[in-house]
């Protein structure tokens, strides 16, 4: 195998916790690689998370719009949330789905997880598709500090707002493109 490497660990020397928040926390930390080089970084320290490409019979996706403060802008998404401690992404991911948008998932599968920018951040994010009757639908629950409009769209059309640059969230586009790649029989 080419990449002998793979999954080995550094070695954390020392941490010191600059910031413990709701979400994340943001430590520095001294670390021995596996190429044994002693390195200082900046890590933010983040819970997993799901992405969910909820999905109907006749191949409609879930779209959200939905104010991102990291952008300062509304933008174009799939549901996504934050995986609650002793909660499997499944079960996340039929929480998140119920909550974003009142839809009830029949069936989930996760397809692939996906790091946010691993070069600063913990963050795990696992790719879920979702199985949904768009005719059986409960009540949103969002966050106090969420407000999300939900949007059905033909999955042609999705594909379409990527190749477009309208949707860029990057954990979208990768769901968009492995269900495209890998899934599209499901």
């Amino acid at each position: 195998m080419k990449f002998k490497k793979f999954g080995q660990k550094g070695k954390v020397l020392k941490e010191d916790k600059i910031y413990e928040g709701p979400i994340f926390d943001l430590v520095k930390q001294e670390i021995q690689t596996p190429d044994n080089l002693v390195v200082k970084r900046d890590l933010i320290k983040h819970g997993p998370a799901v992405n969910l490409l909820a999905i109907t019979p006749d191949h409609k996706i879930i779209l959200n719009e939905e104010y991102r403060p990291g952008v300062n802008s509304e933008v174009i998404a799939l549901p996504a949330g934050l995986t609650d401690l002793g909660e499997t992404d499944e079960e996340a991911a039929r929480r998140e789905l119920k909550e974003e948008t009142g839809y009830i998932a029949q069936d989930v599968k996760m397809m692939t997880y996906v790091t946010s920018s691993d070069g600063f951040t913990t963050e795990m994010v696992g790719l879920a598709l979702v199985k949904f009757d768009p005719n059986v639908r409960g009540e949103q629950h969002f966050d106090s500090d969420e407000f999300v409009t939900n949007h059905l769209v033909p999955f042609e059309e999705v594909l379409e707002l990527v190749k477009e640059g309208k949707i860029f969230s990057a954990h979208t586009v990768a769901s968009i493109m492995y269900f495209n790649a890998f899934e599209r029989d499901f």
